[in-house]
């Protein structure tokens, strides 16, 4: 199968805008009609919408009270799926408290944007 680096490069472009935080870079990966379904430990999300998926990700990765590093990452592409993968560390500011992991993966079908995008998630859990 033919590697379709338009799919890959806005894999690659999400990635980079959560390393960031960017979340308005984010949105621009995706599609006004984007379908988000995570499982998670403690709940399941089904959401519609830019706004609806990225109220998810600003509740994971959006308090600026704690530092977001991207440790590792991989973009790939099974069959017409694009695959994202990423582990992040948070930890405290300033520094007290315990750091966290979370490793999630996801699926997505890309279009222009990506159409939708099915994720299962580790939790958090102690660095």
């Amino acid at each position: 199968m033919e590697t379709d680096i338009h799919t890959l490069s806005t894999g690659g472009l999400f990635l980079e805008a959560l390393r960031r935080r960017d979340f308005a870079a984010m949105a621009d990966c995706l599609a006004a009609d984007v379908r988000f379904r995570a499982l998670l430990p403690p709940r399941d999300v089904d959401v519609t919408g830019p706004v609806a998926t990225l109220a998810e990700f600003r509740r994971w990765f959006g308090d600026d009270s704690e530092s977001l590093e991207l440790i590792d990452a991989t973009v790939g592409e099974v069959g017409p799926r694009l695959y994202l993968r990423w582990r992040v560390r948070l930890a405290p500011a300033d520094g007290a408290g315990a750091a966290r992991l979370v490793e999630q993966h996801a699926f997505a079908t890309v279009g222009v944007q990506i159409e939708s995008l099915n994720l299962l998630c580790s939790g958090f859990v102690p660095d």
